[in-house]
């Protein structure tokens, strides 16, 4: 039976409406030769403040688009955060994901996370309500994701919460590039997570 995928790319704060093509993420899917269907998805930043960054995307994107395909996401920087939201709310609905410099939370709940020895020694504490960012990242001291491919910059100022990620996957699964939290870097973490041909790594 022929997979089908469906790669849905969620963009960062400050994306423009077809930032992803404009800058190769789309083309670089089809040189590869990955066998998935892209689609862009245009969330607005305004849904993270409302806390309602899983329902949209589902209402508005997936759940229109996806039929029976496998759902992989790719999400950068803030987007990040909107796909480990989604695959957090939609548990066993993600195939995959691929996450580029991504925000999962404040610096000082990160450096709170550090100063404990990391997401496995933390304790995640009291949760308060309105606030999602806690109840994230205890849900990934918990377990990550399937299949999660990281790539950051090495000077990117979210970096930090990078390495916390990346000490709890495998070494193939994380890539790195000097630099900070820009475009240029981008494309070249993306280029380099498809050569691992993450796609082919699941069944449907």
């Amino acid at each position: 039976m022929t997979r089908e995928i469906l790669l849905v790319m969620i963009p960062g704060a400050y994306f423009k409406s077809g930032d992803f093509a404009a800058h190769g993420f789309v083309s670089a899917v089809r040189r590869h030769g990955a066998a998935a269907e892209v689609l862009e998805s245009g969330l607005p930043p305004a849904h993270y403040l409302d806390g309602d960054v899983a329902p949209w995307l589902h209402a508005h994107v997936i759940a229109p688009a996806r039929g029976g395909r496998e759902l992989w996401l790719l999400g950068i920087s803030l987007g990040a955060l909107g796909a480990l939201l989604y695959a957090q709310a939609h548990p066993g609905k993600v195939a995959g994901m691929i996450l580029l410099a991504p925000y999962v939370g404040s610096r000082g709940l990160v450096a709170e996370i550090l100063d404990a020895g990391g997401l496995a020694a933390w304790d995640p504490g009291t949760m308060t309500p309105g606030n999602f960012e806690r109840p994230l990242l205890a849900g990934l001291k918990a377990g990550l994701p399937q299949n999660l491919y990281l790539g950051y910059g090495q000077a990117d100022r979210f970096a930090p919460a990078s390495r916390l990620l990346a000490q709890c996957l495998p070494a193939s699964h994380v890539v790195t590039r000097p630099g900070g939290h820009d475009w240029p870097v981008w494309e070249q973490l993306w280029d380099d997570i498809l050569t691992k041909r993450p796609f082919d790594e699941t069944e449907a």
